[in-house]
């Protein structure tokens, strides 16, 4: 049984009235558990891909399910709720609020949650744990290296227990040590906290971590 079932899915932008197709016919199953990796040159497609698994945009044509839900087939109000719920965004530039401290940053998406403070605290504090960072909580992110911003945005990740974890390019902003650290703690979030992690990325050292690397050229799927 897939957690991630993409059926025949294609994706068009409009530019006036010229079709620009950035996908074709598409379909994937990823497993709970599985450790995904998309390759591919710029523009074949990657990230339009990794958006539409996260509910970030919606196909053209085809559908979407995840647990059994049609994400396609949702409103933007309960696409949003859906995604706080289920889906874990890691970026190649962090997107931490520079005016909070870690801790902050990371309590951020369990402020939509009906947690009680003392809850959030536990949550938080256990994903900075996880990563390595339990000593760096009130440290702002001009105070961390880049690689320790990148574990910041992991835990803010990890922090709702999301059913999926995205990450587009994390390794791509880092220098060759931080991007093994980060891949390893991918790979440990993966193996040891059964997390099913679907990711893009350009370097093939970080894609060697996944379990099965498919890649996109012209907007088609291939192994």
């Amino acid at each position: 049984m897939s957690l991630i079932s993409v059926e025949n899915i294609s994706k068009s932008y409009w530019r006036d009235k010229l079709e620009i197709p950035v996908l074709r016919n598409i379909s994937l199953q990823i497993a709970a558990g599985d450790f995904l990796a998309l390759m591919g040159p710029s523009g074949s497609g990657k990230t339009t891909l990794l958006n539409l698994i996260a509910g970030i945009d919606k196909p053209t044509n085809g559908s979407i399910n995840v647990e059994g839900t049609d994400i396609s087939k949702l409103g933007e109000s309960d696409l949003a709720k859906w995604r706080a719920r289920h889906v874990g965004f890691i970026f190649q530039f962090y997107n931490l609020l520079p005016v909070l401290t870690a801790y902050e940053n990371v309590e951020l998406p369990l402020l939509l949650s009906k947690l009680s403070k003392k809850e959030r605290k536990d949550h938080v504090e256990l994903a900075l744990g996880v990563v390595g960072l339990a000593d760096r909580m009130k440290h702002y992110p001009k105070q961390l290296s880049g690689g320790q911003e990148q574990r910041v945005a992991i835990a803010r990740a990890i922090v709702t227990d999301p059913t999926v974890l995205v990450a587009d390019e994390p390794t791509g902003d880092l220098d060759k040590k931080s991007a093994e650290d980060i891949m390893t703690l991918l790979e440990r979030l993966n193996t040891e906290f059964k997390k099913t992690i679907v990711m893009v990325t350009h370097d093939p050292r970080a894609a060697e971590k996944a379990h099965k690397v498919m890649h996109l050229d012209k907007g088609e799927l291939s192994k």
